[in-house]
């Protein structure tokens, strides 16, 4: 919006707000505006604005297809309410301790000038009948503190600084946040989850700091570690690498300038320079929290190892007959030896691909270590894959949130100090526990209990920086089962068969057979746009006609990306329009990046603890309210209520990314596999994507980028050090 095509808007006294956003500021407000007949609504961050209070506007006007006129704000300022009513209301709504009445009293004691008199003599106010001395204390201090918020406010609007922040600013400094901006806005991207390093660099600017100077350069470097280990979920970047991609940033040649900057980082202890000789690597840079969390690891992973609990074997062995009874069949000499192992060892890993009996050899060593007496909790990353794990086992299962309890403050009721009550863990879906998750999971462990990993480690790894089970593995330290073999029933499935193809780098076999007998299919088409038609006319009328499979409950649509032809976004819309159209009598309700609609199949995007959904449940919208702007969604028969608020944490679930699948399985999957993902194509994403079906599988797309995906088997690597660490200590204290 440019400043010459701004309409302004003065003296505009606020009568309600009709929905506000504390996550991003965002509100819709209905305000008197002098030259406007009755009330005009006016929509931008505003933040949270008290009733009377009055504004100078500056925005556009705009007609909303279902609302109507409104008044688009870019930029506004807060002044002082113009009326006795503006007053009154003022007061009530902002100053702890004064209500209706009493700010009535006020007003009609000392008029619309009180708020100059609480500034300059609040001792007044005494007069008024029922305020105390330590009412009129309450008072002044809320009073100071709605000055310095409002000095706050318009101290970030003149320097075009989101005022979305203020409040977090404020909670942070206080009263001395002007003067903490003023000496280094850079500290916000450290401090403030949500600010990042350009709007504290556009900050930094506009209060004429030097393109140059240290903390301008420090906030970069964090900056670009923090992103670049997110991205690709590093824990560490090498020097050279990371001093270049920073000049790139900048677009700076001054090298000695960015080693000075990185030194006052690591004096700060905001960094560590480790030197990794086993990796040829002198000069590795780990964000702090990033190498404690590897560190901690591995000192708390020795810890539970070496801390003696045995069992014996004889007594493992008189438990199994009972074990195979309930199992239905006799162990082979293979499984009997990893439930051996994984009974008396206290870490072990079970690792393999699909159809190689994962699922038998839990199921066989929970039953053994129950005979034995021992207290089982198991666990998943995400709710689909506790589900299915409990499922599968028979025994209960939560999210590792769940079990250890997260806080809504952050961190877990179960920690260092607090321990669980458990002789045995088990995780399920390993692959996806990442460093920082594994480390909360070590410190809830008592040292007597023992700690089952189950993953498959050929899969994409965690979304969060780390590589844990992939490490654990690595380093030899840690005992593992490796399971390779297929078993008889498996092998007939392509979908099992063309997975371990898959893993070795081997494009995967066409079933010879027709449907519904046909398991899995590669149909090549390279332009993106036909294979987004493929897709509809697949996942809408080809599959359920030929396999009688629903294309809301039981077909997904898997993806590498978000964006392009066959990207989620694309897809979501395209099928929505195809499974569930708008009609007569379907309410539907609009936002930024997507229509939800009754009937619609939705992903929750993040874990909600107060609502007990969880990242990548799925579910499905029953009722819309789009006066209030409300869902109801049904997710595996429970019925969760979304206000406006919530709504960001749901996406349309028609076509999900491959990422958002993992720990899920589905009856059918469609995947695309074109050139518009090179990027993103690799061994394990497509391995990922095809290992989610159960029943059918069909995978759409350009044989050249099938083969990109099967070539591309090490850009996905991460850089972790933990592999070296674990036989560094076992190595010290000379244990195996």
């Amino acid at each position: 919006m440019s400043d010459e095509n701004l309409s302004q808007l003065n003296d505009v006294e606020v009568v309600s707000t009709v929905y506000y956003n504390k996550e991003n500021g965002y509100a819709i407000v209905r305000v008197r505006a002098k030259d406007e007949p009755g009330q005009i609504t006016i929509v931008g961050t505003l933040g949270e604005l008290a009733g009377g209070a009055t504004l100078n506007l500056a925005g556009r006007w705009i007609v909303h297809p279902k609302f109507g006129r409104q008044f688009e704000v870019a930029t506004f300022e807060q002044a002082r309410p113009a009326t006795e009513n503006g007053v009154i209301r003022f007061l009530q709504s902002s100053i702890k301790g004064v209500g209706e009445k009493t700010a009535t009293l006020i007003v009609e004691e000392f008029g619309i000038g009180v708020l100059d008199l609480l500034d300059e003599d609040p001792d007044q106010l005494l007069k008024i009948k029922g305020i105390s001395k330590n009412k009129l204390k309450d008072i002044i201090e809320s009073w100071g503190r709605q000055r310095e918020i409002k000095n706050l406010l318009v101290f970030l609007q003149s320097h075009q600084v989101p005022t979305t922040f203020a409040g977090k600013i404020f909670h942070l400094y206080g009263a001395q946040a002007e003067a903490k901006l003023r000496e280094n806005p850079y500290d916000l991207a450290y401090e403030i989850r949500g600010v990042g390093f350009k709007t504290a660099d556009h900050m930094a600017m506009k209060l004429g700091f030097a393109p140059d100077c240290a903390q301008r350069l420090e906030a970069a470097i964090a900056y670009t570690m923090l992103t670049s280990c997110e991205r690709n979920g590093h824990l560490f970047i090498p020097k050279p690498k990371l001093l270049e991609d920073v000049a790139r940033m900048l677009d700076t040649t001054d090298y000695d300038k960015l080693e000075l900057a990185l030194f006052g980082l690591e004096e700060k202890k905001r960094i560590r320079i480790e030197n990794l000789s086993e990796q040829g690597i002198s000069e590795a840079v780990y964000l702090m929290y990033f190498f404690h969390y590897e560190n901690e690891t591995t000192q708390r992973l020795y810890q539970l190892i070496s801390h003696p609990t045995p069992i014996s074997r004889k007594k493992i062995d008189k438990t199994l007959p009972k074990v195979e009874d309930k199992l239905g069949f006799n162990l082979s000499d293979e499984q009997r030896e990893a439930v051996f192992e994984a009974c008396s060892n206290k870490v072990f890993i079970i690792t393999g691909g699909p159809g190689t009996g994962k699922t038998t050899i839990t199921k066989a060593i929970l039953l053994t270590l129950k005979e034995l007496g021992l207290k089982i909790k198991q666990a998943a990353p995400t709710g689909r894959a506790a589900k299915r794990m409990a499922e599968a086992t028979g025994h209960p299962a939560k999210t590792v949130h769940r079990m250890l309890q997260f806080q809504p403050e952050g961190g877990f009721h179960y920690c260092e100090d607090q321990k669980l009550k458990a002789d045995v863990l088990v995780v399920d879906e390993a692959s996806m526990v990442d460093a920082q998750l594994f480390v909360s999971i070590l410190r809830a462990l008592p040292h007597t209990c023992r700690l089952i990993l189950v993953g498959d480690v050929n899969q994409l790894p965690s979304v969060g920086p780390g590589n844990v089970l992939g490490d654990l593995i690595d380093s030899r330290k840690v005992p593992c089962a490796v399971l390779t073999h297929i078993f008889r029933q498996a092998q007939e499935s392509f979908i099992v068969v063309n997975a371990h193809r898959i893993n070795e780098g081997k494009f995967p076999r066409q079933h010879p057979c027709p449907p519904p007998e046909a398991d899995f299919y590669w149909i090549p088409q390279e332009d993106p746009v036909k294979v987004q038609k493929l897709i509809l006319d697949s996942v809408c009328e080809r599959i359920p006609e030929r396999y009688g499979l629903d294309p809301l409950r039981d077909i997904q649509v898997l993806t590498p990306m978000h964006k392009g032809d066959v990207g989620t976004q694309a897809l979501n819309s395209a099928l929505q329009a195809r499974l569930n159209p708008k009609g007569p009598g379907v309410r539907e309700l609009k936002r930024k990046f997507a229509t939800f609609r009754e009937g619609d199949r939705v992903i929750q995007l993040k874990n909600n603890y107060d609502k007990e959904v969880f990242n990548g449940d799925l579910g499905w919208i029953v009722e819309v309210d789009s006066d209030s702007h409300e869902l109801m969604v049904e997710f595996d028969g429970n019925h969760v209520h979304f206000e406006s608020s919530d709504l960001d944490e749901l996406g349309l679930a028609y076509a999900v990314s491959v990422h958002k699948s993992q720990g899920s399985e589905y009856p059918a999957v469609v995947m695309p596999i074109v050139t518009q993902h090179f990027l993103l194509l690799q061994r394990n994403l497509l391995y990922t994507g095809l290992t989610r079906a159960r029943e059918l599988a069909v995978l759409i797309g350009s044989d050249r980028a099938f083969r990109i995906g099967l070539n591309n088997a090490t850009s996905g690597n991460r850089n972790t050090h933990l592999a070296y660490r674990l036989r560094a200590i076992f190595a010290e204290n000379r244990l195996y």
